[in-house]
């Protein structure tokens, strides 16, 4: 289960895309999530498809890597894809059982959020795949730059976005932890119905919740005891400047949004 969650972790290859500015890496990951909700064609959904598994050739990471974490949320993906099929309205009638009803435009629709919420997991994992957190939070700071404006805390603000996610595969390894010392004393997870298992479940969450509280605790002292004062007057030990493979890197992710913006523009 643990090597199963490749959201939130880090896979150094040396790449020229993981050399590449955090901050518009970040921005292109925007760019690819505004394109997506833009396309009307469900053709440009496996355009995009094509285009994750070129920028992981890049990465040179393995596409298994990639599709095991997608592993852990095929549940999520088939219940709202069948979800969607069972409620969703339209004119041209494929099947129907007392309130469950089965449209063409249901399935449509259904086949669009499915691969939406598909490519939008495959874009954010690809970012944590090639950027360390350190990168990261700097390349969020400086994407929200300009809120120091208003007084946001621009720093504090990217440096939880970047714990939360660094705690996604922490989190899921104590579950493992936990789990197994419960199937030690005797507990099926795999076994029964649905409810039955999701009860099962239950005694996970108590140790979770106070192995994430302990673990947040220790993190602060550590931040603490480095004398971590918040984000003013703090300094970074290594800045990186954008360069020209930079700028061209950025070129080529708007060159490949760009059939997303015309096909919209076309819909007009």
């Amino acid at each position: 289960m643990v090597n199963d969650i490749i959201l939130g972790q880090y896979m150094p290859t040396g790449s020229f895309i993981h050399k590449a500015s955090p901050k518009l890496k970040i921005i292109s990951l925007f760019l690819f999530t505004f394109s997506l909700f833009l396309i009307k064609d469900s053709y440009l959904y496996f355009y995009f498809l094509a285009v994750a598994f070129i920028i992981l050739k890049l990465a040179r990471l393995r596409a298994s890597y990639l599709l095991r974490g997608l592993k852990p949320l095929i549940f999520i993906f088939v219940f709202t894809f069948v979800l969607n099929i069972m409620f969703s309205e339209g004119d041209k009638l494929l099947w129907e059982w007392g309130i469950i009803k089965i449209t063409e435009e249901g399935l449509l629709y259904s086949f669009k959020f499915f691969m939406k919420v598909t490519l939008l997991v495959i874009y954010a994992t690809l970012l944590t795949l090639t950027t360390s957190p350190v990168e990261l939070s700097d390349g969020i700071e400086d994407c929200l730059r300009p809120l120091k404006l208003v007084k946001f805390p621009v720093h504090e603000f990217s440096l939880m976005m970047t714990i939360a996610l660094r705690f996604i595969p922490t989190l899921v390894m104590e579950i493992d932890k936990i789990k197994r010392a419960q199937e030690a004393r005797g507990a099926n997870f795999s076994e029964g119905s649905l409810t039955e298992r999701a009860k099962n479940f239950v005694p996970i969450l108590i140790p979770l919740f106070i192995t994430s509280f302990k673990r947040a605790d220790e993190l602060a002292i550590a931040m603490e005891s480095r004398c971590y004062m918040g984000g003013e007057g703090r300094t970074r030990f290594r800045r990186k400047k954008d360069g020209a493979a930079d700028y061209l890197m950025f070129i080529a992710v708007l060159a490949a949004v760009f059939p997303a913006l015309v096909n919209f523009l076309a819909s007009l």
